[in-house]
């Protein structure tokens, strides 16, 4: 007879055993990739998610146009580094497929396959029983012609002029529908016209420093991807904004900032005027902050030092067409500034009782009144004697 803690054993190590074939889970698509229009030069990138136990392996296909059933197996690398292929595996398998300056002979079906079936890889199965496929079709379009502008460069310092960028749609795969511009990604009001000319231009009346960017005339299409062109317009950097001075008490932290306008966006630089020269500040001190992000720079100072500190602080904008700089002056104040206000008042409270105590003991004498001395004129003792001489007389009569 078996006993029973080996009967348990062996029932809780068939279990082991049997549980990866009892959990299994053919393999499925989360997510497909979705067939594209793309033009010559373009990017695209086709994303494929599955589940399964096990995880289901992961493969890219590609066949040409007019030609479903002769698919060629895709690798990470291959048309002359143009296609990666990056996988992941966990408790799904994700997979994304990416082919870049696209010419018209990318265009196709893409087919993501998967499959977790043991068998998978057994050239004597039919791959269309061991693996799941999802399909995509990538359709690529000679990108039309665009004759622009060449980059303006805004001459701030000289007489203001206006300023007139133009594109001209010369060839296309069709009729496009319609055209309009943008800057720095924005599209401007106003400015979408019809498909009946594919000329299109825009005019900056008043050039300044902000009108710089990167300007895109853009003509949108019926069935395929819109075709733009990029218009450099540059100037060097113009500072709108930034202060003057910066008042802080000793042991606290002082900021300072410099935003701007300009394209290319500048290089910023933080120094400290020393004199007749400069001292460069980076974040290498551990009390000194800096941080910029295009058209914005600051500076952070912590734990402000009287003796060191305070003084005028430059910050330079630089790019390829000129730079310019502004100064803020730090002061820093004692510990002891809060008190100064009281101390001044107690100071005054002090001098004028002063100059009152010196202002009585100065008095003239003649202007001193002696309590002790009678008010009016007085009388002699004579008088009052002949006074009483003449009562004594009426009194004997």
């Amino acid at each position: 007879m078996m006993h029973p803690n080996a009967l348990m054993l062996a029932v809780v190590l068939l279990r082991n055993l049997m549980l990866p074939f009892c959990s299994a889970q053919n393999a499925g698509f989360v997510k497909s990739p979705l067939s594209e229009t793309k033009l010559t030069g373009d990017t695209f990138e086709l994303y494929c998610e599955v589940v399964g136990n096990p995880t289901p392996e992961i493969q890219w296909w590609y066949s040409e146009v007019n030609r479903a059933e002769s698919f060629k197996q895709l690798w990470d690398g291959a048309r002359k580094r143009r296609v990666s292929i990056n996988t992941a595996y966990g408790t799904n398998g994700v997979s994304v497929l990416g082919i870049t300056r696209l010419t018209l002979e990318d265009s196709g079906t893409y087919e993501c396959r998967a499959s977790n079936d043991p068998r998978r890889n057994d050239l004597r199965q039919n791959p269309a029983i061991t693996w799941i496929r999802a399909q995509a079709t990538i359709s690529v379009l000679q990108k039309p012609k665009i004759n622009a502008s060449d980059q303006i460069i805004l001459p701030l310092d000289a007489t203001i002029k206006p300023v007139t960028l133009h594109c001209n749609l010369t060839a296309a795969h069709t009729q496009h529908k319609d055209s309009f511009w943008m800057k720095n990604g924005n599209e401007i009001p106003n400015t979408r016209a019809d498909q009946g000319t594919s000329f299109t231009s825009f005019k900056i009346s008043k050039p300044r420093a902000d009108d710089s960017g990167e300007y895109m005339c853009v003509y949108t299409f019926e069935k395929a991807p819109n075709a733009n062109a990029t218009i450099e317009v540059k100037a060097k950097p113009h500072i709108t904004g930034h202060k003057r001075s910066e008042n802080k008490n000793e042991g606290e932290n002082a900021m300072m900032y410099c935003k701007s306008v300009g394209y290319p966006h500048p290089t910023w630089t933080w120094r400290k005027v020393d004199g007749n020269s400069y001292k460069d500040i980076d974040n290498s001190t551990g009390r000194f902050f800096i941080t910029s992000r295009t058209n914005y720079t600051e500076i952070n100072i912590l734990d402000l030092d009287i003796t060191t500190d305070p003084g005028i602080y430059e910050c330079n904008a630089s790019n390829a067409i000129g730079n310019t700089a502004e100064t803020t002056i730090l002061r820093v104040r004692s510990h002891l500034a809060p008190l100064w206000p009281f101390l001044g008042v107690l100071a005054e409270i002090i001098i004028l009782v002063v100059i009152i105590v010196v202002y009585e003991k100065r008095k003239r004498p003649d202007d001193i009144i002696d309590d002790d001395e009678p008010v009016g004129p007085a009388k002699t003792n004579s008088t009052n004697n002949h006074k009483d001489k003449n009562i004594r007389q009426r009194n004997t009569k």
